[in-house]
């Protein structure tokens, strides 16, 4: 067609004139209509011609679908996103809301996420931020603003003293971790990670090319990391070491005097960084105090702090942390995130800014939260405390509990299966308690599960209600030997 068409226009027809038929010519095929062109007649069969271009052009489809058909595409990923197994945390709680969005009664204790609603004074700042117009984008760093008070707070907090460009401010705490990792890790690079860890620590060091360590520890010792343990596991490939205090997901708070013995571990070894998660710092019980890592004698120029606005200040959603350490590694951080994400949210920030204006550790507003968390934690304790066959370590900080529940595994129930692990065992939960929680192998700890309780009072009551009459089948079918 293309070749006629061509003809056509060379002989003096366009494409966007009329043709106008010749009636008059002897010669002309019964049922055509012919077009003159010079010496030159051209007869078509318009019914004849139409059915042969569509035929042309169904042809012409098959052959491309054809050729669709036979290509191969290629649809390999790459070999970070294959060696990195997705969270458990995420995909539960997206079960859960699903269940719940079909009307299944389901109670959620499986995100991390405060109930509270975001303070007054902190979601006011960022309103009046929409309001007055400040939603441009905003340096990559942050703003000076911001940036100046994160400064005073771990000055006043935290014992640890920076300047304003040995601060990055990123879309929440999370981000800040993996650029810290990205900016310091090489490939080979190993990340010494205590377990139990918060699911996201090992595929961030995987994503990085390095190769996560992990070093378990035991509900006798408060999942704290043994210092020998950490001695003899390090060596000259030993990179980066993670503490997070309070503990996502055990709750548990590193003693000082123990932050001190690792920290004496740390400096006999040049290449060794520490990275210090701090998001929970606000949310503790006493008698335990929070220490910052950085603040630690020799300890300053070894250690990146991230912290962030979403625990304590119920700001999950204003997506706002931050990293603060010596500037070569925080510029590091920044160049990576000017090429990733640029800064955060300019209404966030003006809202992070009201958030440290509360009071130290966020004043009573925070106060009020960390008091309803205790009482909640209490409740919890007391209630599986009463259950034989339970192993629990007293959280002193975070909004978690790390329950064993490992005396039920082989139990069969009749209709359900066997409980295996802390996975079968949670969707087991799931489906007969309608109580959504996480199972600890996604922790690296098979023999727990951890329940959120970021919850009201109410919520976790009907839970445990729910969880003890679920787990009485399981009881008869497990030999009272296994309870302890």
């Amino acid at each position: 067609m293309a070749a006629s068409t061509s003809s056509i226009s060379r002989l003096g027809f366009r494409h966007h004139q009329p043709l106008v038929p010749n009636s008059g010519s002897p010669s002309q095929p019964s049922g055509s209509v012919s077009f003159h062109s010079g010496s030159h007649c051209f007869y078509f069969k318009p019914l004849e011609a139409t059915r042969q271009l569509q035929l042309s052009r169904i042809s012409v489809v098959v052959k491309a679908e054809s050729r669709s058909e036979e290509m191969q595409v290629d649809t390999s990923l790459s070999p970070r996103v294959t060696a990195v197994k997705p969270s458990k945390t995420v995909a539960i709680t997206d079960q859960a809301t699903a269940l719940a969005q079909a009307g299944v009664p389901v109670i959620r204790l499986a995100a991390g996420e405060p109930d509270f609603d975001t303070p007054a004074v902190i979601a006011e700042a960022g309103i009046n931020a929409i309001r007055e117009g400040y939603t441009r984008y905003t340096p990559n760093a942050g703003t000076w603003e911001l940036r100046v008070a994160i400064c005073q707070k771990l000055k006043e907090e935290n014992g640890i003293s920076y300047q304003p460009d040995e601060v990055l401010v990123s879309n929440g705490a999370k981000q800040s971790i993996y650029q810290a990792i990205l900016a310091v890790c090489s490939p080979g690079d190993e990340v010494i990670i205590p377990a139990p860890f918060w699911v996201s620590y090992p595929e961030m060091a995987r994503l990085a090319d390095a190769t996560p360590v992990i070093l378990p520890t035991s509900i006798s010792e408060n999942f704290l990391l043994d210092s020998k343990q950490l001695e003899s596991k390090l060596n000259e490939k030993s990179r980066l070491l993670i503490l997070c205090s309070p503990s996502n997901p055990t709750g548990s708070v590193y003693p000082k005097k123990l932050l001190e013995e690792i920290a004496k571990i740390v400096a006999k070894h040049p290449r060794l960084l520490v990275l210090s998660d701090e998001i929970y710092e606000h949310i503790i019980y006493a008698p335990a105090t929070h220490t910052s890592f950085a603040s630690l004698p020799g300890m300053w120029e070894r250690t990146l702090t991230v912290n962030g606005f979403s625990k304590a200040f119920a700001m999950t959603g204003w997506r706002l942390g931050y990293l603060a350490g010596p500037k070569h590694f925080v510029a590091a951080c920044n160049k990576i995130q000017s090429q990733f994400t640029s800064g955060a949210s300019s209404i966030s920030q003006k809202a992070g800014v009201a958030a440290l204006g509360l009071g130290y550790a966020g004043g009573e507003a925070v106060s009020t939260m960390v008091k309803a968390f205790r009482e909640r934690r209490d409740f919890l304790i007391k209630s599986f405390g009463e259950m034989e066959g339970v192993g629990i370590s007293e959280p002193l900080g975070a909004f978690y509990l790390f329950i064993d529940f490992s005396s039920y595994y082989g139990a069969e129930v009749e209709g359900y299966g066997k409980i295996e692990d802390s996975d079968s065992l949670c969707r087991y939960l799931l489906d007969q308690a309608q109580v959504a929680l996480v199972p600890g192998v996604a922790f690296g700890d098979d023999s727990c599960i951890r329940i959120s309780y970021a919850a009201s009072l109410t919520t976790l009551q009907a839970a445990v209600e729910r969880i003890k009459k679920a787990l009485l089948p399981l009881k008869s079918a497990v030999p009272s030997f296994f309870y302890r």
